[in-house]
C-alpha cells in the first residue's frame, strides 16, 4: 500500500498547490491512498464543507485536524459522522464531537489513520502519549496494524518521543502544524517518523501568512488579524511524503516537494535503521 501525506494546506494559495501537483503525484508514484492535514485550508483558519470537497475532487481521501479544526462551524456535521474521513485530535475528551480514528481498507487490508495533538503551546487535552498507547493497543485487538499518525504538535521533542514510544507499532508518524518542513526522515524498527511535512502554501511568507503582521506582532507585542497571500505570481510551496506500507510495517519513505509552480521532485528518502 502506498500512502500520500501533504501537511498543513495554508489558504487558497495552498489548496491550488495541491490541485496541481496531486494528481500527477498519485499517478506517477501509485499512490492508493492520500492524508492531508486541513485544518489551515479555509482561508488559513479552519476546514469548510466546500473546501472539504474541492480538495477530494483532486485526491485527498481523509482530513487530518488540530487546534484550528473548529474555527469554521459547518464542519462539525462532517467530524460527527461514523467513520467520518475529516478527523479531528483524538485526544480531545471523549464527549467532544468527532473522532481522531478514520478505519479503511485497500484491497481487502485494513488500515487506520490516527490523529493526535500535542501539549506544548496547544489548548489543554488529554494525555497524547496515553491516548496514542490506547488507541494503538485498541487497533492491533481489532487485528489493524497498517497505522499512520498525524501528531499535530509544536515541540519536535514531543514529537521526537512518540516516535520512540511507538517505533515497531505502527507504520508512520508524521508530524504537522510547524508549517516548515524537515529532513530527519528515518524509518526506525519498520516505522517512519518526519518531525514535520511542512505546509502546502505560500513560500514568501511566516508559515503560510503574509509576513507583515507577524512582523508587526514580534515589535509590538500586540495582537492583530493574520492574513494568507493574495494574487498571482505569489512564490509557493507543495510538500508531501510518500509511505510504502507492508505487513504494518514502512518499507521505503519519500519526500515530494515543488516550488513556484516548478517540477515535482523527489527531495529525500528515509535512512533505515
Amino acid at each position: 500500500m502506498r500512502f500520500g501525506m501533504i501537511g498543513d494546506i495554508v489558504g487558497k494559495i495552498g489548496r491550488k498547490q495541491v490541485a496541481h501537483y496531486l494528481p500527477q503525484a498519485k499517478e506517477e508514484f501509485a499512490l492508493d491512498f492520500v492524508v492531508a492535514n486541513g485544518e489551515n485550508a479555509s482561508h488559513g483558519f479552519g476546514l469548510s464543507i466546500s473546501c472539504v470537497q474541492e480538495l477530494q475532487e483532486v485526491g485527498v481521501n481523509v482530513f487530518t485536524g488540530g487546534n484550528h479544526i473548529w474555527d469554521k462551524k459547518d464542519i462539525f456535521p462532517l467530524l460527527a459522522l461514523k467513520n467520518s474521513n475529516v478527523l479531528r485530535p483524538h485526544n480531545y475528551p471523549q464527549d467532544v464531537v468527532g473522532s481522531g480514528i478514520y478505519r479503511g481498507k485497500i484491497r481487502n487490508e485494513s488500515f487506520a489513520i490516527l490523529n493526535l495533538m500535542g501539549h506544548f503551546g496547544m489548548p489543554q487535552c488529554d494525555n497524547a502519549f496515553l491516548c496514542a498507547r490506547g488507541a494503538v493497543e485498541s487497533l492491533h485487538q481489532e487485528g489493524i496494524f497498517n497505522i499512520l499518525l498525524d501528531f499535530h504538535a509544536e515541540a519536535t521533542s514531543e514529537k521526537r518521543a512518540m516516535f520512540m514510544m511507538l517505533k515497531g507499532q505502527i507504520s508512520a508518524i508524521c508530524g504537522t502544524h510547524t508549517h516548515i518542513g524537515t529532513d530527519d526522515l528515518e524509518i526506525f524498527s519498520g516505522t517512519f517518523g518526519v518531525s514535520d511535512v511542512g505546509m502546502c502554501g505560500a513560500r514568501e511568507s511566516v508559515i503560510g501568512m503574509d509576513a507583515k503582521e507577524p512582523i508587526e506582532r514580534f515589535l509590538s507585542g500586540l495582537p492583530n488579524r493574520l492574513n494568507v497571500p493574495e494574487g498571482n505570481g505569489i512564490p509557493s510551496i507543495f510538500q508531501m511524503i510518500v509511505c510504502e506500507i507492508a505487513q504494518g510495517q514502512c518499507v521505503q519513505a519519500f519526500k515530494l516537494k515543488a516550488v513556484d509552480g516548478g517540477k515535482l521532485q523527489k527531495t529525500l528518502s528515509a535512512d533505515k535503521e
